[in-house]
């Protein structure tokens, strides 16, 4: 006989709670798999779709290929003509991906060239001159020579900074330092940092901040780390086990 003050024994998880707590954990081994091999389709899917469009008929992998074989997409002569039922329908993901690639390394490596240089300034003269499309073409080129430049790396560095106000601190990622008329405005006698001020969880919106160099904290964690961070709303650490310590280099 039980009394009050004996120890519960433990009930043992029903089925449903067993077959519950497989299926989160199978979630959660699937789950980064699978938006990872999604992710990657489209991307590549939108480039082909983006190639194939622009890429003349003639030259798309299934003309080629049936050109090669010697087959007419049509058959017959006049009103009677029909689909042939010997083309061969070619649509292999990646391809347009391919093209794409190959197509930017010919066109950077004749931008090298004089005649390549020449072709340029030639183009960007002819589009300085329309008004609107000069505005638009500044702005894309400015940003795609800040991104893609080799010569200059940007977002090196993740720090910390006080904001919205005092005691509130928010990571951020240091650009550059500040020039010209921002830092003659500004009155500050110290140096000024330009810092983006990611969003949680699109990391590509975001504030621009000058923030005296004294009010800012490097951090030692990588950009990359920091974005993850930034991303999962402050679940995923750079070191998982114990956050407290550096992750190893």
């Amino acid at each position: 006989m039980n009394t009050p003050f004996d120890p519960e024994t433990p009930r043992r998880p029903g089925v449903i709670s067993r077959l519950r707590s497989s299926f989160l954990t199978g979630l959660v081994v699937v789950a980064p798999v699978g938006l990872t091999i999604w992710l990657i389709w489209t991307v590549v899917g939108w480039f082909d779709g983006f190639v194939w469009n622009v890429v003349p008929r003639g030259w798309q992998p299934d003309s080629l290929v049936n050109y090669f074989l010697g087959h007419e997409k049509f058959i017959g002569v006049g009103p009677s003509r029909e689909p042939n039922p010997n083309w061969v329908t070619v649509n292999v993901r990646g391809v347009g991906l391919i093209v794409f690639l190959i197509f930017t390394i010919i066109m950077g490596w004749m931008a090298k060239g004089i005649i390549g240089r020449s072709f340029i300034r030639f183009a960007e003269s002819l589009v300085e001159r329309t008004p609107v499309v000069r505005s638009i073409y500044s702005g894309i080129k400015q940003i795609s020579e800040t991104v893609f430049a080799q010569t200059e790396r940007s977002f090196e560095t993740a720090c910390l900074i006080e904001y919205p106000r005092k005691g509130i601190w928010a990571i951020g990622f240091i650009s550059t330092p500040a020039k010209g008329e921002i830092t003659q405005r500004a009155g500050n006698t110290g140096e000024l940092l330009s810092v983006f001020l990611p969003t949680t969880p699109n990391p590509t919106s975001g504030f621009l901040l000058f923030v005296p160099a004294e009010d800012v904290i490097e951090l030692d964690m990588s950009v990359e780390d920091s974005a993850k961070l930034v991303i999962s709303a402050g679940l995923v650490y750079p070191n998982g086990k114990d956050p407290s310590v550096p992750p190893e280099s």
